[in-house]
């Protein structure tokens, strides 16, 4: 069994989605590319049956996973969020104290991390690091370029 893992329930519906989608159209799809290499004849050296067997052990490994993913999710209360102290949900301003570059992050589980929507995994350095901090506290990170200095400027949902 896997660790707990913190999710929104959209997470929770995308992961859903995402196994149905596996189960119930990609499986069946590989399974009636085997039945077809089947038919050709000798599988002993049918190269189509050889990439079908591969593509269905992960397939299966994928659906494995996702299951394991949902089993141990729980789900985050949105409404007990608040804006104190920097905490998951929270979408977080903060001000890079060398060159004054402003950041918006929303520090969300591992498995909702978007880079490009602005969602930071809170595995991150930066989410790590600001965690429990307040509105107004400096925070040293360690990055993969040294360490930088951000000021949290806001809190918000």
């Amino acid at each position: 069994m896997g660790k707990a893992t913190y999710i929104t329930q959209d997470g929770l519906n995308k992961l859903k989605g995402e196994l149905e989608h596996l189960m119930n159209v990609e499986r069946p799809a590989i399974s009636k590319q085997i039945g077809e290499a089947i038919e050709k004849g000798d599988i002993s050296e049918n190269a189509e049956y050889d990439a079908a067997k591969d593509a269905q052990g992960m397939l299966e490994a994928k659906i494995a996973v996702l299951r394991d993913k949902i089993a141990n999710a729980r789900i985050i209360d949105e409404s007990k969020i608040d804006t104190d102290q920097v905490q998951i949900l929270n979408k977080v301003t903060i001000k890079n104290k060398k060159n004054n570059a402003t950041m918006v992050y929303t520090i969300v589980s591992e498995h909702e991390a978007d880079l490009k929507s602005g969602k930071i995994s809170i595995e991150t350095p930066i989410a790590k690091g600001l965690i429990g901090k307040k509105v107004g506290d400096v925070v040293d990170i360690k990055v993969p370029s040294g360490v930088v200095a951000f000021e949290i400027i806001d809190i918000s949902l």
